[in-house]
């Protein structure tokens, strides 16, 4: 007689030990939020998802909460949303099986990018739950839809960002704008939001352009204003070669205000570029009061395209064979 579970043949047996199914005590969740901007009103709607997730996974009794990953950043990718990067660590590391979020465009905007994501987290056992969708990424029926739906949401992203765009250049056609009285270092701004010189500050904008047409490279002038114990504009002690520069580029110091100097390439890179006659610009005279006359602001960009080692023939950048030497200059004079 063969018992059962055994096998006789060639009278040989053969038993047969089944499978034992383990039943986890709880499912280790990730709950990811996110807003597009640190906007109040979008922050306040960051905490009231954190409340409703944390609360629906402190519910199940199947659940254990590992973290609850919040970003108030754009989802057109992800390299600049630390918590996102914070959660997929944690995933890699197995501490995490399912990750929920409240619909796909806050997950991620790029098809191509999020499915990446999403098959290397199937691959690794962990299922991540859109609750508007109803959408399990485990379930493999459900790739086509979900792939369908996340060029939706991406389609949607790209419309809404060129008319971000349009908006913007409606309202830089009216130059009481908001846009055209950013403050910069130099300037505070009056009770009707207006743009003023702040007596102070200016100060240390003449000493820059002065410093520059004297001679002094920018490193030179970050050296002298750190030993005169002047602060950056963000009240550091440490002069950067950037914040010279741009305050020694900037024509907002002249009156003027100009829009437009730069721009977004394209949706998925969102790299700026400059902008030579590639897009529209916008240039508001007699904006504000000026803190340097054209006349040295001139001076000044004729000065620096003078001693820059890249020249500029008809759009092909090249290094010059000789670089400018502030200390040659200081000894000429």
């Amino acid at each position: 007689m063969i018992v059962e579970g055994e096998q006789l043949i060639n009278e040989r047996k053969i038993t047969v030990i089944p499978a034992k199914k383990v039943f986890k005590a709880y499912t280790n969740v990730a709950v990811y939020c996110r807003v597009s901007t640190p906007h109040d009103t979008q922050l306040e709607s960051l905490e009231a998802q954190i409340d409703y997730y944390r609360d629906m996974v402190n519910k199940r009794v199947n659940y254990k909460l590992v973290d609850v990953y919040a970003d108030n950043r754009s989802g057109r990718n992800i390299s600049g949303r630390a918590e996102f990067q914070r959660m997929l660590a944690d995933c890699y590391d197995g501490k995490i099986e399912l990750i929920i979020t409240k619909t796909i465009s806050r997950f991620a905007r790029n098809t191509l990018e999020s499915l990446e994501i999403l098959r290397k987290l199937n691959s690794l056992g962990i299922d991540v739950y859109f609750e508007l969708e109803e959408i399990h990424t485990s379930d493999p029926k459900k790739e086509l839809v979900y792939t369908l739906l996340e060029a939706f949401a991406q389609e949607q992203s790209e419309s809404l960002s060129e008319n971000i765009k349009w908006g913007i250049q409606k309202s830089l056609q009216n130059p009481e704008s908001k846009l055209y009285h950013r403050k910069c270092f130099g300037y505070t701004k009056n009770h009707q939001n207006k743009l003023i010189i702040d007596a102070d500050k200016s100060k240390v904008v003449h000493l820059i352009f002065k410093l520059y047409l004297q001679g002094y490279s920018i490193g030179g002038i970050c050296k002298e204003l750190e030993s005169m114990k002047i602060l950056t504009p963000t009240k550091k002690v440490k002069w950067s070669k950037r914040t010279i520069d741009t305050i020694l580029s900037n024509e907002k110091y002249t009156g003027e205000v100009m829009f437009g100097k730069t721009f977004v390439a394209d949706y998925f890179s969102n790299k700026r570029k400059a902008n030579i006659n590639n897009r529209q610009k916008f240039i508001v005279e007699n904006s504000h009061p000026a803190i340097i006359n054209k006349e040295v602001f001139d001076a000044v960009q004729s000065e620096k395209k003078r001693r820059t080692n890249v020249d500029d023939d008809n759009g092909i950048r090249q290094r010059k064979s000789i670089r400018y030497d502030s200390r040659k200059q200081s000894q000429n004079e």
